[in-house]
């Protein structure tokens, strides 16, 4: 018997970058704003941040139009952003990453946060949070 969990929607549709997205998201959490950070979505995703208890499903509508939002241009834009608050141990690291997505290779943020919300739910390293992703 499969149990009911609660659906949370994010709207593809709504936003055309990771602040938007970060917006839409926060729209779906009691009392939480997430502000973009892709460590701080882990957090959330494991609980206490405004997210069902006990697993639920996080439905992303209009998933292409997000794929194009949070593409390589994006990508690279947050990189910027990142690079200059990067430990040195890791500045190689990012700016090989940020070559990549300004040549429209590597793996974008939809790719990033589409895994990091994977990783919580069935099969996932962190799947002992029920949540389970559903893209349309």
């Amino acid at each position: 018997m499969t149990r009911d969990l609660p659906v949370l929607v994010v709207d593809g549709t709504r936003f055309d970058d990771l602040d938007g997205f970060a917006r839409e998201f926060s729209r779906l959490l009691s009392g939480y704003t997430w502000r973009g950070n892709l460590d701080a979505l882990n957090d959330v995703l494991r609980g206490g941040y405004g997210t069902p208890t006990d697993g639920w499903v996080l439905r992303w509508v209009g998933s292409e139009t997000s794929r194009a939002a949070l593409g390589h241009p994006e990508t690279a834009r947050r990189l910027e952003r990142l690079l200059p608050s990067v430990d040195p141990s890791n500045r190689a690291a990012v700016t090989a990453r940020l070559d990549a997505a300004r040549r429209g290779e590597g793996p974008t943020l939809f790719d990033e946060i589409v895994a990091i919300i994977r990783d919580h739910g069935p099969g996932g390293r962190e799947s002992a949070d029920g949540i389970e992703l559903e893209l349309s």
